[in-house]
């Protein structure tokens, strides 16, 4: 697999974990593995690397890769030893149903922190005739890159609900499909990130958009498809020409690691991100929802050693997951 690899720059400094951690076992540097340019992945991560790498003294470098089915499996390869990856595609994976490598069960990942919600949304021209899920029959329609969480429900929604047939499925990254649906190549552009999404602010602010919401009926066939959704409300005004809110739903997200990762390793990231909560929203406003609080709504991928410590410590009661 070939990914573009950014290294973590130094950012302004956050307040070091309280304690002293033995680090003769922490590797010099690490790889996130994060999404495509214009997803809430790679801007989150971006920025998470470079708290890391200034105040952890580890090296660490973002990829872009094709989202969490695909994170998942770098982290149980060993290839990534961090990455970010939503509920749904890492319990499957965890289950041994990951497209990816079917039939082999994830059995070496191990979660660190809460991240944020990750909805699904969808927008097409202002000038289209789409005006509702219904009316994306028998249309071009992006749905992100390959592997992710946007390809991977959207494309599973789109193959089993009634009423969709002629979907004609394109995969790229965030902006990339931001573009082909400014230049009229797709129709709609469906995806999944958390919020704001770059690649629907830049749509937004460039182009006339309509921003479409979830009806009853479309709400309750993809909570039927993929169970491990919830319904979700994207505020009104997150992007220009969405004067109203948008109901959908969401997956939550969940920062993950190789078993093997040193204890202390594991717990130093997971205070960093958790007790530096003002540094995390510069990276990304959807850091908002990264509070340890949000530690219980993972009960599917057993917590790290290290990163249960970190929360056990500071009195908030990790999930306990077979």
């Amino acid at each position: 697999m070939k990914f573009t690899t950014i290294i973590a720059a130094a950012a302004c400094a956050v307040a070091l974990p309280a304690a002293a951690q033995d680090k003769s076992d922490w590797p010099s540097s690490l790889t996130i593995g994060t999404g495509s340019q214009g997803g809430t992945y790679f801007g989150y991560g971006s920025g998470f690397g470079a708290m890391i790498s200034e105040e952890l003294g580890v090296n660490a470098g973002v990829e872009i890769t094709g989202g969490p089915v695909q994170n998942v499996t770098l982290v149980e390869s060993g290839e990534h030893q961090l990455g970010f990856v939503t509920l749904g595609p890492a319990d499957e994976a965890r289950r041994g149903e990951s497209p990816l490598m079917p039939g082999v069960p994830h059995e070496n990942v191990r979660a660190l922190f809460p991240m944020y919600q990750t909805p699904l949304q969808a927008a097409v021209l202002a000038s289209s005739d789409i005006e509702s899920f219904q009316d994306m029959a028998g249309k071009r329609v992006g749905v992100g890159p390959a592997g992710g969480t946007s390809a991977t429900y959207w494309t599973r929604f789109f193959e089993n609900a009634e009423g969709y047939e002629g979907v004609n499925i394109s995969n790229a990254g965030g902006s990339d499909t931001a573009g082909q649906l400014k230049d009229g190549l797709i129709d709609a552009f469906v995806y999944a990130a958390g919020l704001p999404t770059g690649a629907y602010a830049q749509l937004a602010v460039e182009n006339d958009v309509r921003f479409i919401s979830m009806d009853d009926e479309t709400l309750a066939t993809m909570k039927e498809i993929v169970p491990a959704m919830a319904e979700f409300t994207i505020p009104a005004n997150t992007y220009e020409d969405q004067p109203e809110d948008l109901q959908t739903v969401s997956l939550w997200n969940f920062a993950i690691a190789h078993q093997d990762m040193p204890e202390e390793l594991a717990y130093a990231i997971t205070a960093l991100a958790m007790e530096n909560h003002e540094r995390m929203m510069t990276n990304h406003a959807a850091a908002k929802e990264t509070l340890p609080e949000n530690v219980a709504k993972n009960t599917v991928i057993p917590f790290h050693p290290g990163a249960a410590r970190w929360f056990e410590e500071n009195g908030y009661e990790v999930p306990s997951v077979d």
